[in-house]
């Protein structure tokens, strides 16, 4: 298989770049599986879908504000440093991204305050850095202080308050994500009490979102490309919901390789702790997962190609075709899609 096998057609107007004044009221796309049909809903109906013995499966990573602004010796200008993944326990080493990454080699420092800097130490395959931050104060309170919210880039817009709030979702607990796992921002309170009442167990897992959301896939042979590992959790609960319902319904990707690799990984489903690259793309078969709900992803990204492992390549692309015929709207802030 090749990259280029999963491209699609997005008009840039199609993007959003906004959220929308109510969390739950997103469109929602229907792809039955067994028939191949599509129906055009909205996100609010996702109870009706959802039936007892279900498992909802929701991932509680917290985003946090991520992408550091400062200033560095070698250049006169502005330099980003988007935090993906803690490196050492006291969380002073980090693995992150970089901007101008020219002007950030190894050896530079940079100032985001008078009482936090950074020093670029090594430089990884990707082009990601390996920073060390030097502060009297707690590291954490820190990067609070200072930091932005992570929006993707293909948000043409500087962050506001606002998405301090509708960039996470409203079951947001572990921090650690740096990106929201994007499938459960349409979820309220009140629909998640709805998809309880329809019979449905709700569980949490953990995984935090890190360097593979942001790296595109570097080889045009699928199969031969590799994801960055991200850590996850299953707490003992929570794999016991799991463990007993009838189907599983994993909101988001980020759900889907957390509950698949545990699944692989024992055999069963346990609690687990870890470390995560797994790379789930047409061919291979599902342990874990009956149902999944999901934003629409990036044309050749990782994620993109999950869902078509899970849907099947020709209807989940027709299904895409279909959302961009209909006028959805794509990615983080936008519409959802939900494979039964």
């Amino acid at each position: 298989m090749k990259l280029t096998d999963f491209d699609y057609r997005l008009p840039d107007e199609l993007v959003a770049q906004e959220p929308l004044a109510e969390r739950s009221a997103s469109r929602m796309l229907v792809v039955d599986r067994a028939t191949g049909t599509l129906e055009d809903s909205v996100f609010v109906k996702l109870p009706d879908y959802l039936k007892p013995g279900d498992c909802l499966v929701l991932n509680d990573s917290r985003v946090f504000p991520a992408r550091l602004f400062g200033k560095c010796d070698q250049y006169h200008r502005e330099v980003e440093v988007f935090l993906v993944q803690p490196a050492s326990h006291d969380r002073r080493l980090w693995n992150a991204l970089v901007r101008p990454g020219r002007k950030l080699p190894v050896g530079a420092e940079v100032w985001f305050s008078p009482t936090l800097s950074c020093d670029i130490l090594d430089v990884g395959r990707g082009g990601e850095r390996v920073v060390h931050f030097r502060t009297h104060n707690d590291i954490d309170a820190e990067i609070a202080a200072i930091g932005h919210v992570p929006l993707p880039p293909y948000i043409h817009r500087k962050d506001e308050p606002r998405d301090r709030e509708r960039y996470q979702t409203v079951y947001a607990g572990k921090p650690g994500s740096s990106a929201a796992p994007t499938a459960g921002l349409h979820f309220t309170p009140e629909v998640l009490e709805a998809c309880q009442r329809a019979g449905a167990a709700l569980a949490k897992v953990t995984l935090h979102v890190g360097l593979g959301t942001f790296q595109p896939l570097q080889n045009d042979e699928v199969a031969k490309n590799q994801l960055h590992s991200e850590s996850f959790q299953v707490e003992q609960w929570a794999a016991e919901s799991i463990r007993q319902a009838a189907r599983v319904v994993a909101a988001g990707t980020t759900a889907v390789r957390t509950l698949e690799t545990v699944a692989r990984r024992n055999g069963g489903f346990d609690a687990c702790s870890g470390e995560t690259n797994i790379f789930i793309y047409p061919g291979q078969e599902f342990s874990a997962v009956g149902a999944m709900l999901t934003n629409f992803h990036l044309p050749k990204s990782s994620l993109l190609l999950l869902v078509c492992a899970f849907g099947g390549v020709e209807l989940m692309l027709n299904a895409y075709r279909h959302a961009v015929e209909q006028r959805y709207r794509f990615f983080s802030y936008g519409d959802c899609m939900l494979i039964l």
